[in-house]
């Protein structure tokens, strides 16, 4: 006997009975290969006050506390759904998976309150034809309280939490075509299915299908809370189309401004974004530093790598000083690193950046490009795990790291800035650089693509572990500008490899 059918998302209502059916990832994995080979079908829109509700309403809609699934004394998690409508009009079906079987996990209005005239149009005890996701809670921060863990809802977009962590950034299950000329699809996680370990266990299983007009797929999360939270997750994708652009292990956060930018933005905060570079941990143990930027136009880089040991998107600066705000708490928003499990071959780290005027969009988009692309009939597996929470700098690590990133008009203090120059200064703390005195012998070793380097000069910040480079440009008008810098001595590499895009604006 085969898993629920996926295409249950397809039906008007959930059907009379919740019989148990056999389930593995195997047979997960089979069911999506075999609906990779039909045309894929969009669900109708649904009916009655479901397909009526608007974003204000929305907001009125609210789960029951004491409707959450698993609310047994000794189990660590506790389930919450989201409900249909208005952005999530497309039904998502959740199971529980319990000695081999899965049996549906069935939800009606009884489950939500409605608040306001919003409680009038909605009729009571009734069956719901699914959900728009769902949310776990867990013990994250002490015993005795029940925190949020992760959430799972629109599209195939889900986030999580590490020890002590806010809400930030985001991942998905796959990205396609993102940026690129045939327009991006958004393929949807259209069925989950939840398997608990023994009594008081910390582990859960989570398994879904992915359905979209060029691809299906099957995936399994496997979800550590702590500290940092895992998953280890394992992504069986079958194509129905060609792929211009097959995006795997995608991250999506949001960058407004920093020192680099901020005179772009009249606002009493130092630093408004949830994340600050994206990290690429390369083959060969060298690491690469890519200090994010809100760009005046689209942009992408590609950091070509062979099977790099990981990349991800850090919050590096945890100061709440550095943020001033006391509602958003960006200094709490949770780094995000993909560790590749296995060999992913040639490829690249691709980074979008998308301009925005508001921290409310998400504009940040990074992940894995793989060389050779994905046709119609294909069949590709990866696994990777994701690492959630503060991903402190190493101590002991021998690289110095990049710390700060700051910029402004080139040339020297006091004096008019020339007409297309940039001045950009560039800490790297700690490593065994460090530990070394001003006199020592480093140097640093800078490269400029599209603009002539004017000057590169280094000094050690006095009474710190921190070596501060001041690198000056000149560009044409529009020029795009790519910069490298590291510093070295000794016969060595001695911090980060720190990139940076720059368009020339004036």
């Amino acid at each position: 006997m085969l898993v629920p059918s996926v295409l249950h998302a397809q039906e008007a209502a959930a059907p009379a009975d919740a019989a148990a059916q056999q389930f593995s990832f195997d047979i997960l994995t089979d069911q999506m290969r075999a609906l990779a080979a039909q045309p894929h079908v969009t669900a109708p829109p649904p009916e009655g006050f479901l397909g009526d509700l608007t974003y204000d309403e929305y907001r009125l809609i609210r789960f029951r506390d004491d409707h959450a699934r698993w609310n047994e004394p000794d189990s660590n998690f506790r389930l919450a759904a989201f409900h249909m409508g208005w952005l999530f009009p497309e039904p998502v079906r959740i199971y529980e998976v319990a000695n081999g079987e899965a049996v549906e996990m069935r939800f009606s209005t009884d489950d939500f309150e409605y608040l306001n005239e919003l409680a009038e149009r909605v009729p009571e005890h009734a069956s719901l034809p699914g959900v728009a996701g769902f949310r776990l809670n867990f013990p994250l921060n002490r015993p005795d309280k029940l925190d949020e863990l992760a959430a799972f809802v629109g599209a195939s977009y889900f986030r999580a939490l590490g020890r002590n962590s806010a809400y930030g950034l985001s991942a998905r299950g796959l990205a396609l075509n993102t940026a690129t000329s045939q327009g991006e699809e958004f393929p949807r996680f259209s069925n989950f299915y939840m398997e608990r370990g023994p009594a008081g266990s910390e582990t859960l299983t989570v398994y879904a299908t992915l359905e979209g007009p060029s691809v299906t797929g099957a995936y399994r999360f496997v979800i550590r809370p702590g500290g940092t939270t895992t998953m280890d997750v394992t992504a069986r994708l079958f194509f129905r189309k060609d792929i211009e652009e097959l995006g795997i292990a995608p991250l999506t956060s949001m960058f407004l401004f920093s020192e680099k930018n901020r005179a772009k933005f009249d606002d009493f905060r130092p630093n408004v974004h949830d994340s600050e570079g994206l990290r690429i941990l390369r083959a060969d143990g060298d690491v690469i530093w890519r200090p994010l930027n809100n760009p005046p136009q689209l942009s992408g880089s590609y950091f070509a790598e062979v099977s790099p040991k990981s990349f991800g998107l850090f919050q590096r600066d945890r100061d709440f000083q550095n943020y001033q705000d006391t509602g958003a708490r960006y200094e709490r928003r949770p780094s995000l690193e993909v560790e590749m499990l296995g060999d992913w071959g040639k490829g690249a780290v691709r980074l979008v950046e998308i301009p925005s005027d508001l921290e409310a969009n998400d504009n940040i988009v990074a992940y894995w490009v793989p060389e050779a692309k994905a046709m119609a009939g294909d069949s590709l597996e990866f696994s990777y795990r994701l690492h959630w929470g503060d991903l402190p700098h190493d101590d002991t690590e021998a690289l110095a790291f990049v710390y700060e990133t700051r910029a402004g008009h080139g040339g020297v203090s006091g004096v008019e800035a020339q007409k297309g120059t940039r001045k950009f200064v560039v800490d790297f703390k700690g490593g065994l650089v460090g530990q070394l005195d001003g006199e020592a012998a480093v140097e640093p070793v800078v490269t400029v693509a599209n603009a002539e380097l004017l000057g590169a000069t280094i000094e050690k910040i006095p009474d710190s572990d921190i070596w501060r480079l001041a690198i000056d440009i000149s560009a044409d008008t529009g020029a795009v500008v790519e910069l490298s810098a590291h510093l070295a001595g000794y016969d060595r590499r001695l911090t980060e490899l720190w990139l940076y895009q720059w368009v020339s604006e004036t």
